[in-house]
C-alpha cells in the first residue's frame, strides 16, 4: 500500500474529538500557521571521525550540543535497509483501522501502548496533532514471531548502543571531566522507541503535529522517515527555524536531564512539529533514560556546589513533577521547577 493511501476508518478522530479548541482559537483570531520560518542546516558530526580524528569529532559533538541543543550524525552504524524496514512496518501497523489500535495487540503491543492527540489539552497550543506507539524497550516478547516487532528490536538496540555513546561523550567533554569521571547510568527498563504518524490537518489555522516542548530525558535519536515532508522546527536565537528532512542521517537533541547534569552546558532546546494541511509524516525517536532513582545533580569536577544551576533530584522525581503539571495546567513546566539560579 502507498504511504498516500489510508482512509478515516484507520486515522483517529482527531477533529470530532477537539473541534472544540479550533473554535475557541478562531475566537482568539490566532493563527498558528502564520508565521514563515527559515530552514536551517543542523552541525552534522560525521562519526567515522571517531575512528579517523578522534578529538576534533568530539569536539565538534560538544560544540554543536553547547549551541544548538542539536545536530545530526552521519555514519552512525544503523543500516539504512534497517531504518526502511522499520519505516514500512510503521505504515502498515498505523494503517490497521483505528479501532483496532485502540483494542487490540498489534504486533503484541498492549493497546495502552497506542496513543493519538493529547486528552490533557486546554488549549490548541497543547494540542498534538498525531498518533503514536510508545514501546519500552523491556516490552515482554510476544508468543508468536513478528518480522515487524523483531526489526522494532533490532532499531531499539542499535539506536540504544548509538545513544549510550553519543551521551558519554559528552559528559566527558565537559569542562574539568576525565576518563574518572562518573557517568548518568542508563537502563533498558525506562529507554523506550516512539513511532509517530502525523495525520494531515487541513484546518487553515494550522496546527502542531507535537505541540512546543523539551525532551524529559538524557539525549534523543530521531529519523524522519521522508525526504520531502518537512515539519520539525526548533526554536534558535529566539526564533522557529525548520529543520531541513534527511533520511540518509540522525538527528540527535540533548534532553532536559543532560541540561541539568551540565549545568547548562548543554541546552535542551524547545522544539515541535507542523503538521502538514495535505500530506501525513512519519518519524521515529529513541529516548534514552536512566533508572527512576538516578540522581541528576551538577556536582561533576567542572561544578562548585555554590554554582550549580539546579538542585539535586532523581529523573523518578521529575517525571511524577511533570505529570502534575500537566494535569493541573496542561503543559509540562520541566526543569524550571528545579533550578536555583
Amino acid at each position: 500500500m502507498e504511504e498516500h493511501d489510508y482512509d478515516s476508518n484507520s486515522s483517529p478522530p482527531l477533529m470530532s474529538t477537539y473541534k472544540h479548541l479550533f473554535v475557541e482559537q478562531h475566537r482568539l483570531d490566532m493563527d498558528m500557521g502564520a508565521i514563515d520560518v527559515d530552514e536551517c542546516e543542523l552541525p552534522v558530526i560525521d562519526l567515522a571521525g571517531l575512528m579517523e580524528a578522534e578529538q576534533v569529532c568530539r569536539a565538534d559533538m560538544v560544540r554543536a550540543a553547547s549551541e544548538w541543543g542539536f545536530f545530526q550524525v552521519t555514519n552512525h552504524g544503523v543500516p539504512q535497509a534497517l531504518l526502511r524496514e522499520l519505516h514500512d512496518a510503521q505504515v502498515a501497523v498505523f494503517r490497521r483501522p483505528f479501532q483496532e489500535k485502540v483494542t487490540e495487540r498489534l504486533l503484541g503491543f498492549s493497546p495502552e501502548s497506542y496513543r493519538w492527540g493529547t486528552p490533557t489539552a486546554k488549549c490548541l497550543e497543547q494540542l498534538s496533532w498525531s498518533e503514536a506507539y510508545h514501546i519500552p524497550m523491556t516490552t515482554p516478547r510476544p508468543s508468536t514471531s513478528i518480522r515487524a516487532r523483531a526489526v522494532i528490536e533490532e532499531v531499539s538496540r542499535a539506536m540504544y548502543e548509538l545513544a549510550q555513546k553519543l551521551a558519554e561523550i559528552l559528559m566527558r567533554g565537559l569542562p574539568g571531566a576525565g576518563e574518572g569521571e562518573t557517568m548518568v547510568t542508563t537502563r533498558e527498563e525506562t529507554c523506550f522507541l516512539r513511532l509517530n504518524r502525523y495525520p494531515p490537518c487541513a484546518m487553515a489555522m494550522g496546527g502542531f503535529g507535537l505541540c512546543p516542548h523539551t525532551d524529559s530525558d538524557l539525549l534523543t535519536i530521531v529519523h524522519q522517515q521522508q525526504g520531502t515532508v518537512g515539519g520539525l522546527q526548533l526554536l534558535k536565537g529566539g526564533r522557529w527555524v525548520a529543520v531541513k528532512p534527511s533520511p540518509s542521517t540522525l538527528i540527535v537533541n540533548v534532553g532536559d536531564l543532560l541540561q541539568a547534569w551540565s549545568n547548562d552546558v548543554y541546552k535542551s532546546v524547545e522544539h515541535r512539529v507542523m503538521a502538514n494541511a495535505t500530506l501525513e509524516r512519519f518519524s521515529m525517536a529513541f529516548f534514552l533514560c536512566p533508572s527512576y532513582h538516578t540522581l541528576i545533580i551538577p556536582s561533576s569536577s567542572h561544578v562548585h556546589d555554590d554554582d550549580a544551576h539546579y538542585r539535586s533530584f532523581t529523573f523518578g522525581e521529575y517525571r511524577k513533577q511533570i505529570m502534575e503539571d500537566v494535569r493541573s495546567t496542561g503543559r509540562k513546566i520541566g526543569l524550571h521547577r528545579f533550578r536555583t539560579r
